[in-house]
């Protein structure tokens, strides 16, 4: 029986984006092993190994992680290795050296978002682009999921193929519901949100990279400005350890913005949203702006990697530059006050966004899997 190994630093990786190529493999008579550094249980998966894979380069444990790795490889002799999440690749395609040349194992790698990109710290691109580099050479497949990555893959590294599939999938049928007046009503009022208010939504982990520090000061700038019947949801988990809860605080916002932690319900939360927001730094390709798209809303977002992807200025929503808060506010302000645009908008969006979804990349995934 053919076998195959998907890896990941985490099991959440695996779990939110990866299960329904886990199945597709099952179905093509694959046995199916899964490597993370987690004890969760996988559905679709048929062995599941303990790796101690380390975010941070620098740890000793990823060294440990490469021989253990190693030696299950070694002992699986796999047809395919598919691997995912920066240091679990690095680990990965190291341990997969030798099985590439004796066993003639496929080594793919999903490049999520590289770590240097147009606009990066030097030290990313001193840190990380030579790694990526060198590891190019015992790569045989790597698969980028933005236009600015697949450019500078199929450029400057050496694997034997560079494909562009655009993102993980997202299944359309999760948003494919029309929520009662009812039901928004009970929703709203369970979050503390009037009818008459006007729903801003970024779902995103709160941390660095996601930025919300912009969106606080954008709220700040619309307040003043006298929109006063306005509401910030911010459903994600919190990595800055109240960081921009102190700001709300401070900025006497506390009215206006909603944390809620982790959500299992976004769907529902796009449906008592009226626009959808992201502020970010970087990415690879937005999976929440997608969403948002499939939820027939209209996104305001930054201009950088991933998100210009999605956003066409003036079309499916506006791009405006990293910390721009003033044009930020001007855009929100713009649709809030122009509700035909804004459901224009959104339509818009809900048709630019199908070709992301899942059953699409599913498809496209098979070619490259030869499968």
């Amino acid at each position: 029986m053919k076998k195959v190994l998907f890896t990941a630093t985490v099991d959440s990786h695996i779990l939110q984006f990866h299960l329904p190529y886990l199945k597709l493999f099952k179905e093509n008579g694959y046995e199916v092993h899964v490597a993370t550094n987690g004890n969760e249980e996988i559905p679709y998966c048929d062995k599941k190994y303990l790796i101690p894979f380390e975010r941070s380069p620098f740890k000793i444990n990823n060294i440990k992680a490469i021989n253990k790795l190693k030696k299950i490889i070694e002992n699986e002799k796999y047809d395919i290795i598919h691997t995912h999440t920066p240091m679990g690749s690095v680990v990965t395609r190291i341990s997969a050296k030798k099985a590439r040349n004796k066993y003639n194992t496929r080594v793919i790698y999903t490049a999520h978002g590289f770590h240097f990109f147009k606009g990066a710290s030097l030290k990313n691109w001193i840190l990380y682009y030579p790694v990526e580099k060198l590891l190019s050479f015992i790569t045989d497949d790597i698969i980028t999921i933005n236009l600015e990555d697949y450019n500078f893959a199929k450029e400057n590294l050496k694997s034997k193929n560079v494909y562009y599939v655009p993102g993980v999938g997202v299944n359309r049928e999760r948003f494919d519901f029309i929520l009662s007046d009812e039901e928004k009503e009970k929703t709203r009022k369970k979050l503390n949100i009037s009818l008459n208010d006007f729903v801003i939504i970024y779902t995103a982990e709160i941390s660095n990279r996601k930025n919300q520090y912009m969106l606080i000061r954008v709220l700040k700038n619309i307040v003043n400005d006298g929109f006063k019947n306005i509401k910030v949801l911010l459903p994600g988990i919190d990595s800055l350890n109240g960081k921009i809860q102190k700001m709300v605080n401070d900025f006497n916002l506390n009215d206006y913005v909603i944390f809620t932690g982790y959500r299992k319900d976004i769907p529902t939360l796009f449906s008592i949203s009226n626009l959808s927001v992201s502020c970010s730094k970087q990415e690879g390709l937005p999976v929440n702006i997608i969403e948002a798209g499939m939820s027939k809303k209209a996104v305001i977002a930054t201009d950088c990697r991933g998100n210009r992807d999605l956003i066409k200025n003036g079309e499916n929503g506006y791009i405006v530059e990293i910390d721009a808060d003033d044009d930020m506010a001007r855009k929100i302000e713009e649709l809030i006050k122009d509700n035909k645009k804004l459901y224009e908008m959104g339509e818009k969006n809900y048709n630019m966004m199908q070709k992301y979804e899942l059953s699409n990349i599913v498809e496209e995934m098979k070619k490259i899997y030869n499968i």
